[in-house]
């Protein structure tokens, strides 16, 4: 039987599974890599290919700056180790850059696209290099910073001016995603606009109800099976 293919999920709190009413954990049924697992499981028994998904989602895990109160949030350094450690990876969904937005990093969206590419970069490089083949990869842009954010127990790190902010990255990432695509070099990487599936909850502005998870996993299943 041959090994199951290893998805590889690299966000931050929307990939946890934060819950915007209490600050917990959703259950992983409820999170969207578990909603991928679930029809990734759901194609093997159909007598597709076998399916292992990494969850590697963390709370304020940032894409372009380093926090310097909690330096161990900056999802550059730690990648390596983390791609490392899971290898070999088939893909990975990426999905990074609304911490980016928090005012205190004065992060420009061009910016935050630059740490984007620094990751993919990193995952053409270092897997090619470890496994001997690069993964393919799904990058998503963020779900849009919600019109309430000023009203957000969140309001204290993110002003207004995120929610424009969060509106260039979907372009800006479409456009990361072209470049490596077309490079000729190794990655294949997908694109995903999260923003036209999902919108953040109404509790926070910033992280998702249960249905958008639902949603979410189902997208992403459908692009991972088709590529």
């Amino acid at each position: 039987m041959c090994e199951p293919k290893t998805i590889l999920c690299y966000g931050d709190s929307n990939t946890y599974g934060y819950v915007p009413s209490t600050g917990l954990r959703y259950p992983e049924n409820v999170r969207w890599p578990g909603v991928l697992r679930k029809l990734l499981d759901e194609e093997t028994q159909q007598g597709g290919e076998r399916y292992v998904v990494i969850e590697e989602g963390c709370n304020g895990r940032t894409a372009s700056v380093l926090p310097e109160d909690e330096p161990w949030k900056d999802g550059r350094p730690y990648l390596k180790a983390c791609l490392n450690s899971h290898k070999p990876i088939e893909w990975v969904v990426l999905m990074l850059g609304s911490n980016d937005l928090k005012h205190q990093f004065h992060a420009k969206p061009q910016d935050i696209a630059g740490g984007i590419r620094w990751i993919l970069q990193t995952i053409e490089e270092f897997l090619l290099d470890k496994q001997g083949y690069c993964p393919k990869v799904l990058l998503v842009s963020p779900p849009l910073v919600g019109k309430g954010i000023e009203e957000s127990p969140f309001a204290d790190r993110f002003s207004e001016d995120a929610i424009e902010k969060s509106m260039k990255l979907a372009e800006l990432y479409e456009a990361e995603a072209e470049a490596f695509a077309d490079d000729g070099k190794g990655i294949q990487c997908a694109f995903l606009d999260s923003s036209k599936i999902i919108d953040p909850s109404e509790i926070d502005s910033l992280h998702l109800m249960p249905d958008a998870h639902e949603k979410l996993g189902q997208e992403i299943a459908k692009i991972l099976l088709q590529k």
